[in-house]
């Protein structure tokens, strides 16, 4: 179990370095009679769990509280330790930087306007004096973006939007998202 166990953090460490860990994931794959999905399963989950500790600084990220969140996911207790290791080890520097490179950025939303219209004469007599929402994003890339969106939408979006919020208030409640000092 040791030795598997030995593969699998390998085979999750190499992959976070942004190596190809096909070797580590056949010689897993060989040494257990776990199929191939439950292991692309659980070697992603790892893949993310630790993605996600490494985002947070060593000082914002207590170990005693990562393994604490770590066993309220039902990891078992060898693998908490060697993931306390990885994200605490003196390897940490260099996962990070590998992380940081393998990280994929999309444009942020640099402007938002929007306005309310109410089209008097169109051809279609269903859209006459319905308002509408005539909105302009700017992004960070320089890219601008203009759409029409019916009050009827505008309003799902806007609840969608309190609903997420609310989701993501809930999961900030959570210690390993916490800021402590």
């Amino acid at each position: 179990m040791k030795l598997t166990l030995c593969f699998f953090i390998l085979a999750v460490v190499g992959a976070l370095e942004g190596k190809d860990s096909s070797e580590s994931v056949k010689a897993i794959q060989e040494a257990t009679l776990v199929s191939e999905e439950q292991l692309s399963f659980v070697i992603s989950g790892s893949y993310t769990l630790l993605r996600v500790a490494f985002r947070l600084s060593v000082s914002t990220l207590k170990q005693e509280a990562f393994k604490e969140d770590l066993k309220e996911l039902r990891i078992p207790d060898d693998f908490i330790e060697d993931y306390a290791n990885i994200v605490y080890g003196n390897r940490r520097p260099l996962l990070e930087e590998a992380a940081l490179k393998q990280s994929i950025r999309l444009p942020t939303v640099e402007d938002m306007r929007w306005r309310v219209d109410v089209a008097i004469s169109t051809s279609s007599l269903s859209r006459a004096l319905q308002p509408s929402i005539l909105m302009q994003m700017k992004l960070s890339n320089g890219e601008s973006h203009r759409f029409e969106v019916p009050v009827a939408k505008f309003q799902e979006l806007r609840y969608n939007v309190a609903l997420l919020l609310k989701e993501m208030n809930d999961l900030e409640k959570k210690n390993i998202l916490k800021i402590q000092d």
